[in-house]
């Protein structure tokens, strides 16, 4: 069987909101929350055919200590998922081009596997279909059923597979801080759920009225991320640029239009995104930044 191959982009999210709900008999814990698609992506191309299984990563986003081992990669593991619940017997080759920062709550390896499993979707001999891709997304992890259907925002809750699709808010720029050393998710939540094991807090899903999404200005006054409460604790980097990133955009909304200032998932890449806000900003000794858009 000759080989068949496909190129896919992979986005990047950021979230707007993000609550930790209670944690499952399993360990994992339910969650809500807004996401947001923006321009940044990885390219992913995925051959099919008579090849030995195998992944490889360029790009400027990969560390130097490298990525680990490829059977590790969640598009590796979304590539062997695929062949092994439709019964393909295939080799492939993944091709990743990694432009998202690693370990930097922005859904980079989530988005990757999302790539993979549309790009091995749209070349199979017996397609499974998208509620049953959309299922299968879902046992990859939070980011990736989001990540998988390319739209522009979506409210989610449970793990991040139950999906409600938003239409697309005018496009803006996005001031993305990512730093050497990310944030190890699983980390994250176990510092979460100790914190809040220790405080005896309460947790229940909320209500919000359909209208808090309609805007970027109505957003705002919803934007929170509970991994805010720990991550400065674990990251120095964070701790000393969120607060100022909060403060820069409370000054700015002040002034005209609406700025929002948060941490990405559970980091360490902290975000600033600028809602018509009008005149350049400086940012004094703060050296690596990513500019962007929201999609």
């Amino acid at each position: 069987m000759s080989a068949s191959s496909r190129t896919e982009n992979a986005h990047a999210k950021i979230n707007l909101v993000l609550r930790i709900l209670a944690r499952e008999a399993n360990g994992y814990h339910s969650i809500e929350t807004l996401f947001q698609r923006i321009a940044l992506h990885d390219v992913v191309t995925v051959r099919v055919g008579d090849l030995a299984r195998e992944l490889t990563c360029t790009g400027p986003a990969v560390p130097a200590h490298g990525l680990g081992p490829a059977e590790q990669n969640l598009a590796w593991r979304a590539a062997e998922l695929y062949a092994r619940e439709t019964a393909w017997e295939t080799g492939w080759s993944i091709s990743i081009l990694k432009r998202i920062p690693v370990g930097g709550g922005l859904g980079g390896g989530s988005a990757d596997a999302a790539a993979v499993l549309r790009a091995m979707e749209a070349m199979s001999p017996a397609p499974m279909g998208g509620a049953r891709l959309l299922e299968l997304a879902g046992t990859l992890g939070a980011d990736v059923p989001f990540l998988l259907t390319q739209a522009s925002r979506a409210w989610a809750w449970g793990r991040g597979d139950r999906l409600l699709v938003l239409p697309p808010l005018p496009v803006v720029p996005v001031l993305l801080m990512p730093f050497d050393e990310g944030v190890n998710t699983g980390a994250a939540y176990q510092a979460f759920a100790g914190m809040r094991e220790a405080s005896g807090e309460l947790v229940a899903a909320r209500e919000y009225d359909a209208r808090l999404f309609e805007s970027w200005a109505q957003i705002a006054t919803i934007a929170e991320n509970d991994f805010e409460r720990v991550v400065p604790a674990m990251h120095t980097g964070v701790a000393e640029l969120l607060p100022f990133f909060k403060t820069l955009a409370h000054s700015l909304g002040e002034r005209s239009g609406t700025a929002i200032g948060m941490l990405s998932g559970s980091g360490a890449t902290c975000f600033l995104l600028l809602c018509d806000v009008g005149g350049n900003f400086g940012f004094g000794g703060v050296e690596r930044h990513i500019m962007t858009q929201t999609l």
